[in-house]
């Protein structure tokens, strides 16, 4: 009967790693930017971004990954531009956008998501974000807001953003991600002291069932205390 029980713990623990080992497939598609302004031509620009450990990367670009997928978008070194406007630059607007998939391995349930960037007097960064589930066009999350300097009403001068935990309104193992940043100064000079600069943009994912890395050590200190009973 023991010998039962250690060969169900083992095909348990088994069974965890391997849903984590199928891994992740992380493609991302678009990673842009424009910049414009009155006396200065549009500019393209291309953000770089990291994959886990991957990269920087240029999109497009696929990462499999066997730990939980994190994205990381670099807004702060584009090439040739960062995401920036006003400051010492003659940009007054810009956007941002990025999408990418995540596909093939566990379902996911939510995503810790990080937004860093700095405004100052008629600077501002506003976002959007979406994220649905390929397979039935659910929307699974579908948010907005505004940064703004200390020149809006409730606005402050000086590193602005969020670290929040986001869930899905339903797991799910195939999720397309956009979300787009526009940055502006309103109008004001540029250059000048008007700044809105998006610096960073993070998701790290979570997987369903959420507790399945818990479950997974669970397990393994049960076995490691059955063997230390023989």
């Amino acid at each position: 009967m023991k010998g039962l029980k250690l060969f169900g713990i083992t095909l348990s623990i088994a069974a965890v790693s391997a849903a984590f080992a199928s891994g992740w497939t992380v493609s991302v598609s678009t990673s842009n930017g424009t910049l414009f302004g009155p006396s200065v031509p549009t500019a393209q620009t291309n953000v770089p971004f990291i994959i886990n450990t991957t990269g920087p990367l240029f999109s497009p670009a696929t990462v499999v990954v066997n730990n939980l997928p994190q994205v990381n978008f670099l807004t702060a070194i584009g090439n040739p531009h960062p995401i920036l406007t006003g400051d010492g630059t003659r940009f007054t607007g810009g956007t941002y956008t990025a999408a990418y998939t995540i596909t093939g391995g566990p379902q996911l349930t939510g995503f810790n998501f990080v937004v860093r960037g700095f405004v100052f007097d008629l600077g501002q960064i506003i976002w959007s974000k979406k994220v649905v589930d390929i397979n039935t066009s659910q929307v699974l999350y579908n948010g907005s807001g505004v940064l703004s300097g200390a020149g809006y009403s409730g606005g402050g001068n000086g590193v602005v953003g969020f670290a929040n935990f986001i869930p899905l309104a339903a797991p799910s193992a195939n999720v397309q991600v956009i979300e787009t940043f526009i940055v502006h100064i309103d109008g004001a000079p540029a250059p000048g002291t008007s700044t809105a600069s998006l610096l960073l943009v993070e998701q790290d994912w979570v997987p369903e069932p959420a507790s399945m890395l818990a479950l997974s050590a669970g397990l393994a200190g049960l076995l490691l205390r059955r063997r230390a009973k023989k």
